[in-house]
Parts: structure tokens; sequence; C-alpha cells
């Protein structure tokens, strides 16, 4: 009898984006959590989150300051669907992996298998592993949430060109009990000046705080296609949005000629 042997998604931009060495890795997320806008307590665990997805010393401190809610959640977190856009390959609608695990240096990742199979029911999505190859939107998510969960499975999901519909059809699909988080991977405005991001920025970060996919343009944020998609889920789910921190490059680690924004969001 054969039997198929069992596929992992490798990491693509270990010792780029993050540390390749688990130890050094483990110090650059302690880094970033420490720099990260701290949770006031009794915040209650969000059902989705927005995330940027530049390399830690850009953007770490900002993710974390959303992965933190995530911190001892009641009921546990055990699934996370993650959204993120492709930088790399063009495709319709969403890609997922056929992969049964993704790398990444602290440990594998298992796909929830039940849920793709769900998805890919959906006319909008199908398999598409060149998508997830070189994508990293998704990969830096991995050791954010191996550090604040535990025992959970991943649906990743490349977006491609998608309607807020199509997309919004897809999260419904799979966001069901408080035991599953949305994660959404975008960073914001892209190489303007200081002064100019931070303008554009606060205009997007309104937006998503407001529930207005339509304001959001693809020159605002880099994954605006889930973005849009999941404000439009959250709508008819009468979440709450709740701007967590709002930076970008120059503020971190870069400077402030060209900086790339970046925003963390939780619905609740």
């Amino acid at each position: 009898m054969n039997v198929s042997a069992r596929t992992v998604r490798p990491t693509a931009v270990a010792g780029t984006f993050y540390p390749a060495q688990p130890d050094v890795l483990r110090s650059a997320l302690r880094k970033a959590f420490a720099r990260a806008e701290r949770p006031p307590p009794g915040a209650p665990t969000p059902r989705a989150l927005i995330v940027p997805h530049a390399g830690y010393v850009y953007s770490g401190p900002v993710a974390a300051s959303a992965y933190l809610r995530l911190r001892r959640a009641r009921p546990p977190i055990r699934r996370v669907i993650l959204l993120g856009p492709s930088h790399r390959v063009a495709l319709e609608g969403l890609g997922v992996s056929s992969a049964d695990a993704f790398a990444s240096p602290l440990g594998e990742v298992p796909l929830d298998d039940a849920t793709r199979t769900e998805v890919l029911r959906l006319r909008c999505v199908e398999v598409n592993d060149p998508a997830h190859a070189q994508e990293h939107s998704l990969e830096v998510q991995l050791p954010f949430l191996q550090t604040v969960l535990t025992d959970f499975t991943l649906l990743p999901l490349v977006v491609g060109h998608a309607s807020p519909d199509q997309v919004a059809e897809v999260i419904d699909a799979c966001w069901s009990g408080p035991e599953t988080i949305v994660v959404v991977s975008t960073d914001l405005s892209h190489y303007h000046r200081y002064t100019d991001a931070v303008r554009l920025d606060a205009r997007t970060a309104a937006a998503i705080v407001a529930s207005r996919p339509d304001a959001i343009g693809t020159s605002d944020a880099c994954g605006a296609e889930p973005l849009r998609g999941l404000l439009m889920a959250g709508s008819e789910r009468s979440v709450d949005i709740e701007q967590l921190d709002l930076r970008n490059s120059g503020d971190t680690a870069g400077d402030r000629q060209k900086v790339v924004g970046y925003g963390a969001f939780a619905l609740t």
C-alpha cells in the first residue's frame, strides 16, 4: 500500500526577516514584546487581529502589541486562520498550501486539514503551493504565534486578486467559535516621507477602526484585499475594532526619508 509522505513547507525568510537560530529568534521576540504597547488589565481576547509583516527589527514591536492580547487567552486558541497578500506570485482568489505543516525555527505548526477541505469547496479558493513557497507575510507570523499559543493548528491563505465579498466568504466559512482566531497580515503605506506616512496611515487606521473597507485603497495597505474582507466579515458580526499601535519604520529602525507604515488592531 502506498502511503503519501508527510510534507512540510520549509522556512523561506528565516535569517533575513527574522533570525534563523532558535535562541537568537527567542531573544528577538523578547525584545519585540518588551517594546510593545501593553494591553490594559482585563482586555478581552480578540476574535481577530491585524498585524504587520516586515522584518522584526522594523515591525516586530507593533506586531507584538497585537500578539500580547493572545497570552492567557480564555478559552485557549486552538485554530488560527492566517491571511496575507501574495508578494511574489500573481493569483486569482485565494491559495491554500497542500503541506501538512509549516516549519519555523521554533518547530512545526500542523495545518488544519478539515478547515482546508471546507474552504476548498468555495470557488475562489484553490491549492497553490508556489504562492506559499517564498511568501513572507504569513511565515513571519509563526514565531509570534508559537510564543503566545500552544497546541494550535493553522490554515494559511495567500490572497491574490480577490474582492472583499470573496475574502469575507472564506473567513465566514471558518470563523467559528472562540477557539478560532483570524489573523490578517498587512503593512500600511510604503516609501513616503515620514510626515506624509504618518498622515496617510492615520487615515487608514481611522478607516479600519470605523470598519470602512471602501475607504482603504490598494496603495494604503499591501494587504488591502484580506484587510477589506476581514472588515466586511467583522461588520456582519458587529465587532468592535481597537487600534493597538501605529508606527512606521522611521520610529523603529530606519531613516525617515522613505518609510513603511505598520499598524496593529484587535477585533473583539
